[in-house]
């Protein structure tokens, strides 16, 4: 195999705020990975609030590029994923990135999209919705009024949740999904539930801090919106915990490992009747597009994170206006440098 690394700053369109953090820009690593002339692509965003920077995690690949590089058995995605954990044990947005690139590898290999691959098809696909972060209410309206789109996710944590919502009500007839980010108290969820249904919320996604995990039963069982858990649901043995205190989770590909742990989250939501979601880390259209192949699987999907961004150094993958994905006519993931 041959490796190589692309380490770039993905400027954002706007400052993007959340509970904990903001930024202007998103560092992100996306790799080609090239095994008998075929190249696949995968990435992995760097991230303070899970430890991970591009410096460290570009060291990390290095001090495992001669095993990597040497490796020549690669049949299957899912085989190779036994390689990744005993090169990358303990990170799994490396293991995300190797294994995004190790499936769009296969499915050039194969000479199908990923989501043939796997006999589904996209005759019935969620829409994605379109993120607006925390900000003033004036600066959050001019967003969505610039962004005309049918579903919002709106990031709250602030002392005027339920303000900013009725303030964006003004100025859209759109769906609204919100995302505490971990920033209220039980009481806080329960109470602002009863507030948000009738402003046409659709689901709050993890509300309360993960060490609060004993709270959430009665959350879940007093709210009158749906909850899907985020951070308490990191990787396939999350799953199984979050069944009676969730009505659904969101899989992130970076914090789980890929899309071969991914499925299995999947897979394991199907048996005990979660909703599934997946969500993004503002990836380029390398990591969105292999969040798309997965969207026949899903409840809900929220892969706007290449249209967040001012300069996107990739394509793929891409939503419309209605918020649905389109898939360019390429094999494995779909998606391509601009600069090849």
């Amino acid at each position: 195999m041959k490796l190589t690394i692309h380490q770039i700053d993905l400027p954002l369109e706007y400052t993007f705020t959340i509970a904990h953090e903001s930024r202007d820009v998103q560092p992100t690593m996306i790799i080609e990975l090239e095994h008998n002339g075929v190249v696949g692509l995968g990435e992995a965003v760097a991230t303070s609030y899970y430890g991970y920077t591009i410096e460290t995690m570009i060291a990390t690949v290095e001090q495992k590029r001669k095993e990597i590089e040497s490796f020549t058995d690669f049949t299957t995605p899912e085989a190779f994923y036994t390689q990744l954990e005993g090169w990358f044990p303990s990170q799994s947005f490396l293991r995300c990135a190797f294994d995004i690139a190790a499936h769009d590898l296969y499915g050039k290999q194969q000479e199908l999209p990923l989501y043939k691959l796997w006999n589904f098809s996209l005759a019935s696909i969620p829409a994605s919705n379109y993120t607006i972060g925390i900000d003033t209410i004036e600066k959050m309206k001019e967003k969505v009024i610039a962004k005309p789109w049918p579903l919002y996710k709106i990031k709250l944590g602030t002392d005027d949740d339920i303000k900013l919502i009725k303030g964006l009500r003004t100025v859209t007839d759109a769906v609204f999904r919100v995302d505490a980010n971990c920033a209220w108290t039980p009481e806080q969820t329960i109470k602002n539930s009863r507030l948000l249904k009738p402003l046409g919320v659709e689901f709050i996604e993890q509300p309360l801090p993960a060490n609060k995990f004993a709270e959430m039963k009665a959350v879940m069982q007093q709210s009158v919106l749906p909850i899907i858990a985020d951070e308490n649901c990191m990787v396939v043995e999350d799953v199984e915990r979050c069944a009676g205190n969730f009505h659904g989770i969101n899989i992130k590909l970076s914090k789980c490992g890929g899309l071969t742990p991914a499925r299995k989250m999947i897979a394991k939501a199907n048996e005990l009747g979660l909703k599934k979601m997946v969500g993004c880390m503002t990836e380029s259209s390398v990591g969105i597009s292999a969040i798309a192949h997965l969207l026949p699987e899903l409840d809900y999907v929220d892969m706007d994170g290449a249209i967040l961004l001012a300069d996107d150094p990739a394509d793929g993958v891409w939503l419309n206006e209605n918020g649905i994905a389109q898939f360019p006519n390429r094999n494995g993931t779909g998606a391509r440098l601009k600069s090849k």
